[in-house]
């Protein structure tokens, strides 16, 4: 397995990198501050190719493989983890669902804008009493006519305020269980869909995260994607791509505290010398390096199996639960070499730790992660 970038993934780093060096990192603290969405910057990205960068570009997307995602996504978070979830979901939730699974007409009316970046997704799986048990949907979708009615609340959606379409999953059969679940493309503005809820949130601050409501809701039968009860499928099929992006996310976050350390290490004096001196950070450092970078192979593993077309899910799964918990490990560690002054807002450090936690958590826990693993090593 080769892990060398050609000219294009190298192209594809460097414009991420100059982008969130010159457009994201002037605002991001004041807008995880004041909890402000990039609405600017989200737009640039969009010009730049990075909203839809593995569509087709007959669709409008950028054509490119996995491994140059994962290079962008990991540029974009080491200075802007919402900026990066943002950019995830519409890749990985949103576009790549409805290329592999749409109709041709769902494809040029939704799919397009979206790759282009002229519009923004949002992708609605979670409910108050369907988390890590996603296929526990309380939320309705009846049948009448040429149209479906949904009714229901999702919770924990991410740009769920400020996407122009939503993907949701619905009951359309309650006594097929998981295999009675559909998926519906829901336009912003449609009569009956609702922001419920906007969430107060440790980190992730400057991406919305809300609940959604749906209050007989009328959805054209042409806006189902695929056939009815294909919508548990479908979700965990574009989480296995999502768990890529999130672990691209985790990536970021801990490159940017391993960046940050390394620059205080250098700087900062003690006992009449540097602390990069001291052997206890050098190891602190040494340690954080070579984490890092087993993650990033990992990272890397998956997308190209991706690439490949190959069984990717639990590469995935391993990638995101080590780069998860590779990016909380480094966030703490640069806050302890940072010392007292890690733990205030004037320096970065304490917002990648309040970034990292969240990447346990969404697009399926670490404990669900262990679970998809395992599952994969004992079927063989």
């Amino acid at each position: 397995m080769n892990f060398e970038y050609n000219d294009i993934h190298l192209m594809i780093k460097e414009t991420a990198r100059k982008f969130a060096s010159e457009v994201l990192a002037p605002t991001a603290d004041e807008r995880d501050e004041k909890e402000e969405f990039p609405h600017e910057a989200v737009k640039q990205m969009g010009e730049l190719g990075f909203m839809g960068m593995m569509v087709a570009e007959k669709y409008g997307g950028a054509g490119l493989d996995t491994v140059s995602y994962v290079l962008a996504m990991e540029e974009i978070s080491k200075v802007d983890a919402s900026a990066g979830v943002i950019m995830s979901v519409n890749n990985s939730l949103v576009c790549w669902g409805l290329e592999t699974f749409g109709n041709e007409e769902q494809k040029e009316k939704y799919l397009k804008p979206l790759a282009q970046g002229t519009m923004l997704g949002a992708f609605a799986l979670s409910e108050p009493e369907a988390g890590s048990d996603a296929t526990n949907q309380r939320t309705t979708a009846v049948r009448d006519g040429d149209f479906y009615v949904l009714n229901g609340t999702k919770n924990f959606i991410t740009s769920g305020q400020n996407a122009d379409v939503v993907l949701v999953m619905a009951t359309t059969d309650k006594t097929k269980g998981a295999k009675g679940v559909s998926a519906f493309i829901v336009e912003k503005g449609t009569h009956g869909f609702s922001v419920a809820k906007k969430e107060k949130k440790l980190g992730i601050r400057s991406s919305d995260t809300v609940s959604l409501a749906f209050l007989d809701c009328r959805i054209p039968l042409a806006n189902r994607i695929a056939e009815e009860g294909f919508g548990i499928k479908y979700a965990l099929k574009s989480l296995d791509g999502g768990r890529i992006g999130i672990a691209s996310q985790a990536l970021g976050i801990a490159q940017g505290s391993l960046e940050a350390s390394i620059k205080y290490a250098k700087e900062r004096k003690a006992f009449d010398q540097p602390i990069a001196n001291l052997q206890a950070i050098q190891f602190k450092i040494a340690d954080m390096a070579t984490n890092i970078d087993a993650a990033r192979l990992l990272i890397l593993k998956a997308a190209t199996m991706k690439d490949a077309h190959g069984k990717y899910g639990p590469v995935a799964a391993m990638a995101k639960l080590f780069a998860s918990r590779i990016a909380v490990q480094s966030a703490l560690e640069a806050i302890q070499i940072h010392g007292g002054y890690g733990y205030i807002r004037e320096y970065k450090v304490e917002r990648f730790l309040r970034d990292a936690k969240i990447t346990e958590i969404y697009e399926g826990t670490s404990e669900v992660q262990h679970i998809v693993i395992a599952r994969s090593l004992l079927q063989q």
